[in-house]
């Protein structure tokens, strides 16, 4: 029986993590003197690290409308909204918590670091901005598609904009969504252009999937725009800005990074779609539904969240690259099977939330009365 589940979703998730982990392990404990960029190794290892963010970005717009688009069919589109509001709003409370210093605060030494802007929270964020969009244009998949596009391309050409915006006026909780300044490690733009990029590649999937050929013709779109993004993108942006004479266009070219990290996602995906039926493995599947508890357990063994005692306190930056490889690969495998096979966080803080959003609205609905 044919299914239309989409497989290498939750495969891509998958890879997406276990390079987040390694990449985290070792750029957290690997020896300053042996961060050579002359040597190949690692040159290839910072290249492939650059694609974890954008993969992660964009695999989860897709995922997330995708679900929201098919719920749409069942007649359960707005249960899955809330589902959206509440998960968004989750991951924006686990990124702040994950940052929260207990034992610092308990001897009344307090700071701001704790509102610093991470992955957790721009994903979280860019969810809710997926389902005001979405309800925005009444659910319109033709409509929201052509939307997530545009927005998408918008956020990456105008990014010389904003590169430098130190948002010096605007509250500290709301401007570390907006520069790094203040030490945010990722900020709501240029990251929401990837959501919204995946958000458009789902209505794709929602609208065609079920039509002949078109596996195929996808993974072959993929493969040949992201390679056309990765090898001419630039090129094409240089003589756009001869053409135009725009300098904006000139900015985006000499720094191209977001339409070329863009193409490195469509390579993955295509190389992952087309070989959907060799990943279809439980392992791999399980681990790509587990990335929220593999993240939060990588978190606070790594870098000691609420304790402030992690592996970073212990070995710091000195590992050699054979200690290192080896540590990753212990580490990435110890925390997937502890977060696959002995974690239920997300079952348990759903339960949670939704117990208390039930409450909320049954004492709303008695006030009324």
């Amino acid at each position: 029986m044919k299914t239309n589940r989409l497989y290498f979703i939750d495969a891509v998730r998958a890879f997406a993590i276990l390079m987040m982990l390694q990449g985290h392990f070792i750029d957290t404990l690997l020896a300053v003197d042996f961060r050579d960029t002359s040597n190949l190794a690692f040159r290839v290892w910072q290249y492939f690290r650059g694609i974890t963010a954008p993969v992660f970005f964009t695999i989860s717009g897709l995922i997330f409308t995708y679900l929201l688009m098919k719920a749409n069919d069942k007649g359960t589109s707005n249960e899955r909204l809330k589902k959206g509001l509440i998960r968004g709003l989750m991951l924006m409370g686990i990124g702040y918590a994950l940052r929260i210093p207990i034992f610092r605060w308990l001897s009344g030494n307090f700071d701001t670091y704790f509102l610093v802007v991470d992955v957790l929270q721009c994903i979280g964020l860019s969810l809710i901005l997926i389902i005001f969009f979405y309800k925005l244009v009444q659910k319109n998949v033709i409509v929201f598609a052509l939307l997530m596009l545009i927005l998408g391309m918008f956020i990456f050409m105008t990014e010389p904009l904003y590169r430098s915006y130190s948002a010096e006026h605007i509250p500290l909780v709301l401007a570390n969504y907006l520069t790094k300044a203040n030490g945010s490690i990722f900020t709501i733009i240029p990251w929401f252009g990837y959501m919204a990029f995946g958000a458009f590649m789902a209505s794709l999937f929602y609208s065609y999937l079920k039509k002949p050929k078109f596996k195929r013709s996808i993974v072959i779109c993929f493969l040949v725009l992201g390679l056309f993004l990765v090898n001419s993108s630039t090129w094409v942006l240089q003589n756009i800005y001869l053409w135009t004479d725009i300098q904006l266009i000139s900015d985006v070219a000499n720094f191209n990074y977001l339409f070329i990290r863009l193409g490195n996602v469509l390579v993955i995906f295509g190389i992952f779609y087309a070989f959907e039926n060799f990943l279809k493995q439980t392992l791999i599947l399980k681990i790509g539904q587990k990335t929220l508890s593999i993240y939060v357990i990588h978190f606070i063994v790594l870098y000691g969240s609420f304790t402030g005692f992690g592996l970073n306190r212990c070995f710091g930056k000195n590992l050699n690259p054979t200690e290192v490889i080896f540590g990753a690969i212990l580490f990435l495998s110890v925390v997937s099977v502890v977060a696959v096979y002995r974690v239920k966080a997300n079952t348990f803080v759903y339960l949670k939330l939704r117990q208390f959003t039930q409450k909320m609205s049954l004492l709303f609905s008695s006030k009324d009365n």
